[in-house]
């Protein structure tokens, strides 16, 4: 079946998302978080365009970004082939690291634009990585407020206001309402969060390990339980391989 072709924005702005293949981690520690921010910025100030926001999670990276004189493909391909370059090397694999060909939809109007904005900076939050949005240290919600250099800032700042400290203050409301954004996303709607992650999750927040969960009291396995079956991310099997513990039980508690 031939693949379906992409909507072409009539801004040139695109919410972009690129993931490993199979959903595996793309990012295996912060030296390759920090290398595919140095490759972004490289590539986009070469091909001159403007990155609005980012957000790299451990298997995918969320994009806000208007493309220069170059097309999109012309630049994600860039992008792309430098990281599983360096990925390759770095840990002496071979073969593709992301799956098939990256996602992207337009966006076209400016309530959209904020939308798109505020979800790809919540990414962590939704994802129970992280309680406030910022402490992620991989994504460009804090170069608003600490003058970034990899985004262009300027533009959805003066959404908010003319004034840059009334504008900034704006961001900051508008990121902290409440909402249901929805927008473009991984398969099926689902994050996949590794191991690891979710093992750092319990033991932050109940200051256990969660290899140990089937031996605790029931009405603290409970809370945990419920806790781990409203991380986005975090699926019932994954819970079972990591506690021990029956599906029949995760789904009861």
């Amino acid at each position: 079946m031939p693949r379906a072709a992409r909507i072409i924005s009539c801004t040139g702005i695109y919410h972009i998302i690129i993931r490993g293949i199979n959903q595996q981690n793309i990012f295996s520690s912060d030296n390759d978080y920090r290398k595919f921010l140095h490759i972004l910025s490289r590539c986009c100030r070469k091909s001159a365009c403007e990155v609005y926001a980012y957000c790299l999670m451990s298997n995918h990276v969320h994009l806000l970004l208007k493309e220069g004189p170059e097309p999109l493909a012309t630049i994600m391909k860039k992008i792309g082939t430098s990281y599983v370059n360096y990925y390759n090397w770095q840990y002496n694999r071979k073969g593709h690291l992301f799956q098939d060909r990256y996602k992207s939809e337009p966006v076209e109007d400016e309530a959209y634009f904020l939308t798109v904005l505020r979800y790809i900076h919540q990414n962590p939050k939704k994802a129970g990585i992280t309680e406030n949005i910022d402490s992620y240290p991989w994504s460009s919600y804090l170069g608003y407020l600490e003058k970034g250099t990899l985004i262009n800032t300027t533009f959805p700042l003066k959404i908010f206001h003319q004034d840059q400290d009334r504008a900034i203050q704006g961001f900051i409301n508008f990121h902290n309402q409440a909402n249901e954004d929805k927008c473009l996303d991984i398969t099926n709607g689902r994050e996949t969060l590794s191991d690891k992650i979710v093992s750092q999750l319990i033991l932050k927040r109940y200051n256990l390990e969660i290899t140990t969960l089937a031996n605790i009291k029931p009405d603290t396995q409970r809370k945990v339980l419920k806790y781990l079956k409203e991380i986005k991310g975090c699926s019932l099997r994954q819970i079972a391989r990591l506690t021990g513990l029956t599906l029949y039980q995760i789904r009861k508690a």
